[in-house]
C-alpha cells in the first residue's frame, strides 16, 4: 500500500511517500524551486517521491493532506468576529484568498494532482488529517518507541497551539490541548519580530543570539505577557499582541512595556536585543520543562516525542533531556510544517487505513530521504556548467578532503541522498576545521554571507561524542544542545570574562572554538556509520590526521537561499563564495583550477542576489 502525504499553502510545503509502512522518500518544495520556504503546491517534491519509487499517481492508494482547511477557516472567522471591529484591514486581505482558494482546497488539490497525472482532475480518494495530529504522527510513528507521550508545539494548527497526545502501537490519542490565540510559538515569534528578525524563519537566530545576553526581561514576560501554571499550561495577555487581527506581531502596548518600537532589520543589534533574546529563550525553556515534567507525572510513560516548530529549539530540547524525567527523547528532524507531509502519510496508513506498525529502530534512517545523483549524472551536470574537476576513488576522495580540512580549507560536501528537514546532516553540507579560531567568522561572513554572531554545529563521531561533549546519547538530527566537556575548555582571562554582548564572539573557549558558543554550548550532530558511512569515513580520516573527531557542519547554502538541491546548485554556490574545495560525489574541484572569468560571473551573480 502506497500513501502520499502533502503539506502546502502556509509555509515549507513538502511531499512524502510511504510504502507498506516504510518511508520511501520525502522532500521540501524549496529544494527544487529555489524559493526559500516555498508554500506552493509541492509539484516538484511529489514528482521526486513518485520517481524514487518508479511509479505515478496511479500507483498511489491514497493522498493525505496535512490539515483540515474548514477548521482553519472557522478559526479565522471566529477570531475576526471576536475582535470586531478591530482587524478589518487584515480581514479584508485574508478573506478573499480563502474564498478564492483555501476554502475549496479539496477541489484545488484534486486539480493540481490531476495535472501531475495528465488529467483535468484527480479522481481517486483524497484524505485529510489534522495539523497537530500530522505533527504528532511524524514524530511517534518513525520513533523506536511502542508507547510514548507526544508533545507538539507551534504557532497554530487549526485551533491547537500546544497538544499532548499518547501514542501506542498504530494509534495516537490526544490527551489535552491549548488553543489559539494562546501560543508559545507566537510568543517566541513576537519577540523574533520585535528584535528585528523575520517571523517563521528568524526564530533560530534569536536562539543563537540568546547566549550573548542575560534574561533580564524574563520576569517581565511572566508578569505581563503570560500566565503560566505549574503544569506548564498558559494564557497570554492578548492586549500586548497584534497577531489576531493586525498585520504585525506586537501592539503599541508591547512597545511601551519594553520601552521602544521594534528593531528594524537594518538597525544595529544592541545588548538590549541580546537580553530580550535571552529572556524569551529562558521563558520557552521554563514552559517546556513544566509541560514535560507534568506529562511524565500524569501518564507514567517514560518515552517522549517532540514535534512542531518549537521542537526545533535545540537548546530547550537539551535541557529536557538532561532534566531526566523521560528515559528517551525522539525529535522529528523535519519538525516544522514540512514534516506534516510525512505525518499525514503516516496517519493515512496507520490510523485511517488501520495498518499495523512495526517498531524497528529509527524509521527516518538519518533523514536521508531526498534525491541522490549517479556519478555519471553528476559529471555531465558539472561539465555543462563549465566546471573543471578530477574524479577520485572513494578512499582517495576521503583522504584528500580530510587533508584539505586539516589545512583550514572550507569544503563544500554534496553526497548521497538529500536530507529532509531544515538541517544539513552531512550530505548537503559546508565543512570546516573546528580547531580554527577564525573558521566561524570566515564561514559566516565570506561563505554564508550572514550575521557574524551565528554559531555553527559540530558533527562528531557517535562513538566519541562523550569525549568532547557533556552527553552520551544519540543526536543524529542536530536537535540537542550540550556543553563542551570541561577538559576541552579554555580558561578565560579576567579581562575576557568582563566582555559583554558581541565582544564575546572572538574569544576562543575550547579546543574546538569554531563550534563552541559563548556559553560553552554546541548544537551536536552524532554521525553514525550505519546511516552515513561516507561522512563517518571522512570524520574518521580527519581524526586520524588531527586527533579531533569533530567537524564544523553548516548547511550548503548562502543567506536567503534554500540548501542546494542539485549538483549545479552546489557548483554555483562554490563559485560564488570563498569555498576552497568542493566534492560532489567523487568529483573533486579546487577553486584555483576553475576558469577565472566564470568565477567572476558567479561572484557577480551572488552580489546581485
Amino acid at each position: 500500500m502506497r500513501i502520499l502525504g502533502i503539506s502546502a499553502f502556509y509555509h515549507d510545503s513538502a511531499a512524502a511517500l510511504i510504502e507498506d509502512g516504510q518511508i520511501v522518500a520525502a522532500a521540501q518544495e524549496e529544494r527544487f524551486s529555489r524559493k526559500k520556504h516555498d508554500a506552493r503546491f509541492p509539484a516538484n517534491a511529489i514528482r521526486y517521491c513518485l520517481t524514487e519509487r518508479g511509479t505515478g499517481l496511479g500507483g498511489v492508494d491514497h493522498v493525505v493532506f496535512y490539515d483540515k482547511p474548514f477548521l482553519k477557516f472557522e478559526r479565522l472567522v471566529e477570531t475576526y468576529l471576536t475582535f470586531a471591529p478591530l482587524g478589518f484591514k487584515s480581514f479584508r486581505m485574508a478573506i478573499p484568498l480563502w474564498l478564492r482558494e483555501k476554502l475549496f482546497l479539496k477541489d484545488l488539490l484534486k486539480k493540481e494532482l490531476g495535472k501531475l497525472d495528465g488529467h483535468e482532475g484527480w479522481k481517486e480518494q483524497l484524505l485529510f488529517s489534522e495539523h497537530h495530529l500530522s505533527h504528532a504522527a511524524s514524530a511517534f510513528f518513525p520513533s523506536p518507541f511502542d508507547e510514548a507521550v507526544i508533545l507538539t508545539m507551534d504557532g497554530v494548527g487549526e485551533w491547537a497551539t500546544t497538544s499532548a497526545a499518547i501514542g501506542k502501537g498504530n494509534n495516537i490519542e490526544v490527551h489535552k490541548e491549548i488553543y489559539f490565540p494562546h501560543s508559545l510559538g507566537f510568543l517566541y515569534s513576537a519577540l523574533t519580530y520585535y528584535t528585528g528578525f523575520k517571523v517563521n524563519s528568524g526564530e533560530y537566530k534569536v536562539m543563537g543570539l540568546a547566549p550573548y545576553g542575560e534574561p533580564k526581561y524574563a520576569d517581565m514576560i511572566f508578569k505581563h505577557l503570560m500566565d503560566v501554571k505549574a503544569d506548564g499550561s498558559f494564557r497570554l495577555d492578548l492586549s500586548y499582541f497584534n497577531y489576531c487581527t493586525g498585520l504585525t506581531m506586537t501592539s503599541g502596548k508591547f512597545d511601551k512595556l519594553f520601552g521602544a518600537p521594534p528593531r528594524k532589520p537594518d538597525q544595529l543589534l544592541t545588548q538590549r536585543h541580546m537580553d530580550l533574546a535571552a529572556s524569551i529563550q529562558a521563558v520557552t525553556e521554563e514552559v517546556m520543562l513544566r509541560l514535560t515534567r507534568s506529562l511524565r507525572e500524569e501518564t507514567g510513560i517514560r518515552n517522549l516525542c517532540l514535534a512542531g516548530g518549537v521542537a526545533l529549539n535545540c537548546v530547550a530540547n537539551g535541557k529536557i533531556l538532561r532534566d531526566g524525567h523521560f528515559d528517551q527523547i525522539y525529535i522529528q528532524p523535519a519538525a516544522g510544517d514540512a514534516g506534516g507531509a510525512l505525518g499525514a502519510a503516516l496517519v493515512g496508513y496507520h490510523m485511517q487505513m488501520g495498518q499495523t506498525r512495526q517498531v524497528n529502530g529509527d524509521a527516518m534512517r538519518g533523514s536521508y530521504l531526498g534525491p541522490a545523483y549517479s556519478q555519471s549524472d553528476i559529471e555531465e551536470r558539472l561539465r555543462r556548467g563549465g566546471a573543471k574537476f578530477e574524479v577520485l576513488g572513494d578512499s582517495e576522495l576521503i583522504t584528500t578532503c580530510a587533508e584539505d580540512l586539516s589545512q583550514g580549507k572550507a569544503l563544500g560536501w554534496f553526497q548521497g541522498r538529500m536530507e529532509f528537514g531544515p538541517r544539513a546532516l552531512g550530505n548537503r553540507s559546508i565543512l570546516g576545521d573546528p580547531r580554527s579560531p577564525t573558521m566561524q567568522k570566515t564561514l559566516n561572513l565570506k561563505v554564508k554571507y550572514r550575521e557574524s554572531f551565528r554559531p555553527f554545529a559540530p558533527s562528531v563521531l557517535r562513538e566519541r561524542v562523550s569525549d568532547w561533549f557533556e552527553m552520551d546519547s544519540d543526536s543524529a538530527y542536530m536537535l540537542l544542545v550540550a556543553d563542551v566537556v570541561k577538559s576541552r575548555r579554555r580558561e578565560m582571562t579576567a579581562e575576557e570574562k568582563q566582555l559583554f554582548g558581541i565582544d564575546k564572539l572572538n574569544v576562543p573557549r575550547s579546543e574546538i572554538p569554531a563550534v563552541t558558543h559563548v556559553d560553552y554550548s554546541a548544537r551536536i550532530q552524532t554521525v553514525h556509520e550505519d546511516t552515513n558511512s561516507r561522512y563517518h569515513a571522512l570524520l574518521s580520516a580527519f581524526e586520524r590526521k588531527t586527533g579531533c573527531p569533530v567537524l564544523v557542519n553548516t548547511s550548503f547554502n548562502v543567506r536567503g537561499e534554500p540548501i542546494v538541491g542539485v549538483p549545479e546548485d552546489a557548483f554555483r554556490c562554490f563559485m560564488g563564495t570563498e569555498l576552497d574545495v568542493l566534492a560532489v560525489g567523487n568529483c573533486y574541484l579546487r577553486k584555483e583550477n576553475q576558469d577565472s572569468a566564470l568565477r567572476q560571473n558567479y561572484e557577480t551573480a551572488f552580489e546581485l542576489d
